[in-house]
């Protein structure tokens, strides 16, 4: 599958349809709240954003969501290491297959308002793999437009297969601390 030729930010967060609805009409963005349309595959997102010939793409599908709620429920000890691990595999072997595309942007909307474990799965174990691709973001702080049009540049993502793995470890109070191997 091609690369594509979009900026692609996923919007995060309990108001994330609302404030993706605010880009509605802008030149040069298209976005999409996937939160009511659950018939959606993450293949269809991930075609849907490939194909865009807009420069900035903006939508709410998280492809990590599976992986980010098992790490969750691991370390809040409502559930197992196996289904962390079969997720991480599951969604590695899904981006070897082009059905999920890690966003250029991550952009967690109002994250003093966050959480528990979930903060540390945004502003730690994301954060970690790539700290500028992650970006906290208080809707009071300026437009949606305004951030995109301000996005800092910043290396790719590395590769999932690089960092993915190494989440089963990625303990809540202590991502981010270590210092590098």
């Amino acid at each position: 599958m091609e690369a594509p030729g979009s900026t692609t930010l996923v919007v995060v967060g309990e108001e994330a349809t609302t404030a993706i609805t605010s880009l509605a009409g802008l030149p040069n963005v298209e976005s999409a709240s996937f939160a009511a349309m659950t018939d959606a595959t993450d293949a269809e997102v991930v075609t849907w954003t490939t194909t865009s010939h807009a420069p900035y793409v903006v939508h709410d599908r998280d492809p990590l969501g599976h992986v980010a709620s098992a790490w969750v429920e691991f370390y809040d000890e409502r559930s197992t290491l196996g289904v962390l691990e079969l997720e991480i595999e599951q969604l590695v072997r899904a981006v070897d297959r082009h059905e999920i595309r890690v966003p250029d942007y991550y952009v967690v909307l109002e994250p003093e308002s966050i959480r528990g474990t979930w903060l540390h799965w945004w502003l730690g174990v994301l954060a970690s793999a790539s700290p500028n691709r992650v970006i906290p973001w208080a809707p009071g702080d300026a437009s949606l437009a305004a951030l995109i049009r301000g996005l800092p540049t910043a290396r790719a993502w590395p590769d999932v297969h690089e960092w993915l793995p190494g989440v089963v470890t990625a303990v809540p109070d202590r991502v981010g601390l270590e210092p590098p191997a």
